[in-house]
């Protein structure tokens, strides 16, 4: 259940009623799709406030590019990036999830003001950041990873993708809670394009519902992946990163109404708009499968868009995590 400690950042993992976008603020000169565009901290603010305009509930906030061949930076360099950030924005009410590898800047951010840590590594590349996480008592997210990707899309081979990723989450996630951290701490992430080719991340989204059965909350971040690119390509070539968001809001569509926690994004109003509809054609459903019911639920959540009308603390609920499957 979330709750305020006493420098004001939330405590517990966020919930919403319905998938939420997360939005995505690369202070790097060298990520993927948009590197050196928010590396300065005025500027990074000013895009994270804005990503909350458009309908982010919450925003992530990186230092440190993991795109495949990325040489990784040096801790004081990713501090120096990440930390006044983070400030920025949690000082202006935004809900703030830290993307790193690293338990010092985790622990740095999470005193400047995150509410949740987003490691890749799903606390592989560093030891002490379990430890780090579990003494916060702080939500984690913990992805798929099969490595550093310096050399490239490394150890990518499956015999069965959905099985092997499920199997080895479990495995993680049995890992961060002998650690300590609670279980309505942690979030899972397939972690899409990582180590995985095209038809890896298509089967994995087709199979949402295997990692559902993992029992915990569940993060999907497609935004501008190769895999997209790939099912995009046509006549002149694949479409570079920033033309795919689109194809990344269909996906945050599926991901919804497959009951996705949350959607990890780059442009965020599209998404925003998928998100709405994907939840309002289940309230539809689940209208309609209600005996008795009256009128229809659509209007409702179309009359309460992310972002609109309220701080991102307003939008979050202070409720345990959904059960399996839930919308």
């Amino acid at each position: 259940m979330s709750k305020q400690s006493g420098r004001g950042r939330v405590v517990g993992l966020p919930e919403w009623d319905r998938c939420a976008v997360m939005g995505v603020v690369n202070v790097t000169p060298d990520s993927f799709s948009d590197g050196g565009r928010w590396f300065d901290t005025t500027a990074a603010v000013k895009h994270g406030l804005q990503l909350v305009a458009e309908g982010a509930d919450l925003v992530d906030v990186g230092g440190e590019s993991t795109r495949p061949g990325a040489t990784r930076v040096d801790e004081a360099e990713e501090l120096r990036r990440v930390v006044p950030v983070v400030r920025g924005l949690a000082s202006e009410g935004v809900v703030v999830s830290v993307d790193t590898m690293r338990a010092t800047v985790a622990a740095q951010a999470l005193a400047a003001g995150a509410a949740l840590v987003n490691d890749v590594s799903g606390g592989l590349a560093d030891p002490a950041m379990i430890p780090t996480v579990a003494d916060a008592d702080a939500p984690f997210v913990v992805m798929h990873w099969r490595g550093f990707l310096e050399g490239g899309n490394v150890k990518g081979v499956y015999a069965d993708v959905v099985a092997e990723v499920v199997d080895e989450l479990r495995a993680r996630v049995d890992a961060v809670l002998a650690g300590g951290v609670a279980p309505d701490r942690i979030v899972v992430d397939p972690g899409l394009g990582f180590s995985k080719e095209a038809d890896h991340d298509l089967m994995l989204l087709a199979h949402l519902d295997r990692l559902h059965a993992l029992g915990h909350p569940l993060l999907v971040a497609a935004s501008r992946k190769r895999f997209l690119g790939r099912v995009l390509a046509g006549p002149q070539g694949v479409p570079p990163a920033r033309e795919r968001d689109a194809a990344t809001a269909a996906v945050s569509a599926l991901a919804a109404q497959a009951g996705a926690w949350a959607v990890r994004v780059h442009e965020v109003r599209a998404t925003a708009d998928a998100v709405r509809v994907a939840r309002a054609v289940e309230g539809a459903r689940e209208e309609k499968d209600t005996p008795g019911a009256g009128a229809p639920g659509p209007a409702r959540t179309a009359a309460n868009p992310p972002g609109a009308g309220s701080t991102p603390e307003a939008r979050t609920q202070s409720a345990t995590p959904r059960a399996e499957g839930a919308r």
